[in-house]
């Protein structure tokens, strides 16, 4: 532990930012996570998994928005999950 006032601030507020990040890229993969599982049900439902999607981009962008991800790794899994959603609904339909 340090012995300056101000660097031990410093470690106590870093602590607890890399808690507040840890938690927020755990959210957002669960919310991935959840829009992949939606995605690729066999019985594919498309309200459901169009608003899995949704609510999955709106979590990453926000993790990206507070700068957790970096704005091209948020821009990736989007683009992964939407190409995952357009191929199923594509099949879907077909």
């Amino acid at each position: 532990m340090p012995n300056i006032k101000s660097v031990k601030k410093d470690v106590i507020k870093s602590r607890k930012n890399h808690l507040r990040n840890v938690s927020a890229k755990s959210a957002m993969k669960t919310f991935v996570k959840k829009a992949r599982v939606a995605v690729d049900a066999h019985d594919y439902d498309a309200s459901v998994a169009a608003e899995a999607v949704r609510l999955a981009c709106k979590a990453v962008d926000k993790v990206a928005e507070r700068g957790i991800i970096h704005k091209n790794q948020a821009a990736r899994r989007k683009s992964r999950i939407m190409k995952r959603a357009n191929k199923a609904g594509a099949a879907a339909a077909a």
